[in-house]
C-alpha cells in the first residue's frame, strides 16, 4: 500500500495501490504487469499483508488474513511457477432494524501472485492457517556448489 502524506493535520493517509496486485517477481527485485481481471474489482482490502523470506531450506510467505476461515483463503500454483494467494471477506449481513454508526473493516477479494525461483520444489508446497495468519512454505531444491578444479600453469 502507498503512504501518501494528507494535506490534512500532517498525517499519513494510506491509499490502495493497483500496482500490489502485480507478479512479485524477485530476479527483476520488480512487478510484472499482468493483473488478473478479478483482481482490478477489489477492495481496499485487497491489499493483504504478505512477507516473502528465504531460508536455507524453504521460501516462507506470511500473509495476514484477520477474520478469515481457511476456507475463504486460496492457496495455488499457476503456470508451473507463480504462486497465488487469495481470499474474500464476505460483506456482513445487515438487518432491517440496524442502526450502524460506524464502517471501518473492510470487505472484498485480495490477489497476490508471487514468482517463485528456479530451487522452488513447487510439488511440495504447504500451507497453514493459525490466528489469522496464513503460512505459506515452498521447500527448496539443494543447490549444488559448482566444482572448481584446479588448472595447473605451465611455462
Amino acid at each position: 500500500m502507498s503512504i501518501i502524506p494528507s494535506f490534512f493535520g500532517g498525517r499519513r493517509t494510506n491509499v490502495f495501490d493497483p500496482f500490489s496486485l502485480d507478479i512479485w517477481d524477485p530476479i527483476f527485485n520488480t512487478s510484472i504487469a499482468n493483473i488478473p481481471d478479478g483482481a482490478r474489482e477489489t477492495s481496499a482490502f485487497a491489499n493483504a499483508q504478505i512477507d516473502w523470506k528465504e531460508t536455507p531450506e524453504a521460501h516462507v510467505f506470511k500473509a495476514d488474513v484477520p477474520g478469515l476461515k481457511k476456507e475463504e483463503v486460496k492457496v495455488e500454483m499457476h503456470e508451473g511457477r507463480i504462486l497465488q494467494i487469495s481470499g474474500e471477506r464476505s460483506k456482513e449481513n445487515e438487518e432491517k432494524n440496524d442502526k450502524w454508526h460506524r464502517v471501518e473493516r473492510r470487505s472484498g477479494k485480495f490477489v497476490r501472485r508471487f514468482k517463485l525461483p528456479e530451487n522452488a520444489k513447487v510439488d511440495e508446497v504447504k500451507a497453514n492457517m493459525e490466528n489469522g495468519v496464513l503460512t505459506v512454505t515452498v521447500p527448496k531444491h539443494e543447490v549444488k556448489k559448482p566444482e572448481v578444479k584446479a588448472i595447473e600453469i605451465s611455462n
